[in-house]
């Protein structure tokens, strides 16, 4: 698109439900994707990446990806201090 519109935001289809949403409104997630040969050879094959994905809000809070800010910083503080 080249210059940056301000009101207009490229639409992406939510994994889910199929929805159209906004990509600053959609919720990206990191999926990792493994594809193996499935053969129990040396030659045996393994590859994995990282795919992103996008979720609408509805989706993403039913997925249990998304939650809210307050609730995300108690648990990364609880994290850092037992863990």
């Amino acid at each position: 698109m080249g210059k940056k519109r301000r009101g207009r935001d490229r639409p992406v289809s939510c994994t889910n439900c199929g929805r159209s949403v906004p990509r600053e409104k959609a919720v990206e997630y990191q999926k990792r994707m493994f594809f193996s040969t499935d053969m129990k050879t040396s030659e045996d094959v393994t590859y994995s990446d990282f795919v992103s994905v996008y979720y609408c809000i509805s989706c993403a809070k039913h997925a249990g990806i998304f939650e809210k800010k307050k609730e995300r910083l108690r648990r990364r503080r609880e994290r850092d201090l037992y863990g």
